[in-house]
């Protein structure tokens, strides 16, 4: 199965007419299941030390990762926002938030961060460099960006093509692979698994073939729904906590 999105409901930067904090618009406020646990944990945690947790963007669909990435373009907004698929926000595995509301410094809310899975995008922790405000949830989608890395694939940069994965990973159209959607999903589902392949590209060679085969697969062209359905099968048993209800975790 593809990693399921759950809404969630959690305050967020807009407000209404009175001025009162309104929960992050429906559009935005869908997470994968162990981004859903990490936001509230971190909630949590931040308010047993005065602070809130307080967002500004999460979920982006293809439209909205395309309007920010022309409005970035435009200069309208000054944040780096890269095309559609080449980012987390477009897998429900990124937030942006309002540090004037964590009420703890930056290098403190990274700790408590780090503790529930979530990573900072940038090097240092200082409120003034852009994306400051910018944590993700990569889950098993770190696999990926450690294998590129490492230098085992080498088309993408290792953000780009962790990213691609987190997205295919939902069922959602990465314009890179044009027609080789399902062979993209199913090399990153390999990668994820811990096989090596080299690029992660779209092009079932013999590399993504032994990998299947090292698993009891057989790649057919003809049968190609349910190879990607057994190597789903195969991620969802290894990475339970990213497809669970997160009720339940």
């Amino acid at each position: 199965m593809k990693s399921p999105l759950f809404p969630i409901e959690i305050i967020s930067i807009y407000k209404n007419k009175l001025g009162d904090l309104l929960p992050l618009p429906q559009r935005m406020a869908r997470c994968t299941a162990d981004t859903f646990t990490a936001l509230l944990n971190i909630s949590t945690d931040l308010s047993a030390k005065g602070g809130k947790l307080i967002l500004s963007d999460l979920f982006r669909s293809y439209e909205m990762q395309t309007q920010s990435h022309n409005d970035y373009l435009s200069g309208k907004k000054k944040a780096f926002s890269p095309a559609p698929g080449g980012s987390f926000h477009e897998s429900g595995r990124a937030f942006d938030l309002d540090l004037g509301a964590i009420k703890i410094s930056l290098s403190d809310f990274w700790k408590i961060a780090r503790k529930y899975g979530v990573v900072p995008i940038i090097n240092e922790p200082k409120k003034n460099l852009s994306e400051s405000w910018h944590f993700e949830c990569r889950g098993s989608h770190q696999i990926i960006y450690d294998y590129y890395t490492q230098g085992k694939g080498t088309n993408f940069k290792p953000y780009k093509a962790a990213a691609a994965s987190a997205i295919l990973s939902i069922g959602v159209y990465v314009d890179f692979f044009g027609e080789n959607q399902k062979q993209a999903m199913i090399q990153a589902n390999l990668i994820r698994l811990g096989k090596e392949i080299g690029n992660l590209d779209g092009q079932i060679g013999k590399n993504t073939k032994k990998a299947l085969s090292e698993l009891g697969l057989q790649y057919k062209p003809d049968h190609l729904d349910d190879i990607l359905s057994e190597t789903e099968d195969l991620v969802q048993e290894k990475f339970t906590n990213e497809y669970r209800d997160p009720i339940l975790l």
